[in-house]
């Protein structure tokens, strides 16, 4: 009876709280909503190419495919800046009868779509230059046995001038005894360069902010629980430096937390940094303090450990399916839409662009404010947040 009337007791309590009820029955259902749009998409991968000195049959092949758009170039220098400015992915240029294949390889699952392709396109033109030469000849072939007809019936037949004559129709398919020689290149990376390369930028600035934005909102709850932040608030102190002193003590946590993650993950892994460490440690300190912010703001509007928890779900999931670890090339306009609402995002192409493309901090400007502006937005709701505890 006792055990009843215990779990009578604990029942009553969580159907007063309705909140906790919606993040248990309502998160689920959107969280499997949001995982279908996502999965259920088209996954075909669009690659552009660009082309040096390349025949128009093989331009044509290339271009025949499923899902590659060819871009044909004069020079190989223009080519070069293609790849660099991300128009292009990969660069085909032909030298004699050899290929060298030039690939920015930031993403192995293009490159080696491209390598598909240009192999398919390649033995679609050898095949269809055999023809060819196999029509020309067959034709040669039948000129010759009409003109060997006519020698036989001539009186003095000159043969040998007529095999001569017959030598000089018949083409030569010398050139289609030995397959051409495709040499590879890599812009990052190399061959064995799989596709966790692309994502452990990304996956890095996910650590960072779920651990900052859990660590900091749980920091904050207790705060409240155990009564220290009514203490605090019934003192003259501002709402504001109450704020940032939270942040700045909670914000040294956050940087050696970064710190370690960033350095582990790219010494540890073995990650190759094209640009400059320091970049990639500073954009993410920067999505740190933004998490550390959304953290403290969502702590506010939580009344347990386990509210905030249920928070998980409906915050960090969704930074996972929009920063780019699922590419989001082939999805409709309106899911594409959902992940410029993203932190992780930002950091994530910023900090791809330095690991792998070298890219100076100053050139990344855009998602640099984006984050700042997450970050002044944020605080100022954590400050206006404090209100609805003391009215000041």
């Amino acid at each position: 009876m006792r055990t009843i009337a215990i779990m009578n007791r604990v029942l009553k309590e969580l159907f007063r709280d309705k909140r906790t009820l919606a993040l248990m029955f309502v998160a689920p259902i959107l969280i499997m909503l949001l995982m279908s749009v996502i999965f259920n998409t088209n996954s075909t991968t669009d690659v552009n190419v660009a082309t040096v000195s390349v025949s128009s049959k093989l331009n044509e092949e290339l271009g025949s495919l499923k899902h590659v758009t060819v871009k044909s170039y004069d020079t190989k220098a223009d080519a070069k800046h293609a790849l660099n400015q991300e128009t292009v992915d990969a660069i085909v240029q032909k030298s004699g009868k050899n290929y060298d294949l030039t690939y920015a390889n930031t993403d192995s699952s293009k490159t080696t779509a491209v390598k598909l392709a240009f192999k398919n396109a390649l033995t679609a033109t050898s095949i269809s230059q055999l023809k060819s030469a196999l029509k020309q000849s067959t034709t040669a072939m039948a000129k010759l046995q009409t003109q060997l007809a006519l020698a036989q019936k001539a009186a003095n037949g000159p043969t040998a001038s007529v095999t001569n004559h017959a030598n000089a129709v018949t083409p030569k398919t010398s050139q289609f005894n030995s397959a051409p020689k495709v040499t590879n290149h890599y812009v990052y990376g190399d061959q064995d360069t799989g596709y966790f390369a692309k994502m452990l930028p990304i996956l890095m600035g996910f650590f960072v902010f779920f651990f900052v934005f859990l660590i900091s909102g749980m920091a904050l709850l207790k705060e409240r629980t155990t009564g220290t932040l009514d203490r605090l608030l019934a003192t003259p102190v501002k709402r504001s430096s109450i704020v940032f002193g939270y942040m700045l003590s909670y914000g040294i946590l956050a940087i050696l937390q970064t710190l370690l993650i960033v350095l582990v993950t790219v010494w540890l892994l073995g990650i190759e940094v094209v640009g400059s460490l320091v970049s990639v440690v500073l954009i993410n300190l920067l999505l740190a303090l933004v998490a550390l912010a959304f953290g403290i703001l969502l702590s506010t509007f939580a009344n347990s450990e386990f509210q905030m928890m249920q928070f998980i779900p409906l915050v960090v999931v969704p930074q996972v399916f929009f920063s780019g670890i699922i590419p989001l090339d082939s999805m409709a306009d309106w899911v594409k839409d959902i992940s410029y609402m993203i932190p992780l995002k930002y950091s994530g192409d910023a900090v791809n662009e330095i690991i792998m493309r070298g890219t100076s901090i100053f050139s990344l400007g855009g998602d640099m404010a984006v984050l700042l502006g997450f970050l002044i937005v944020l605080t100022v709701l954590n400050i206006v947040g404090l209100r609805r505890y003391r009215k000041v």
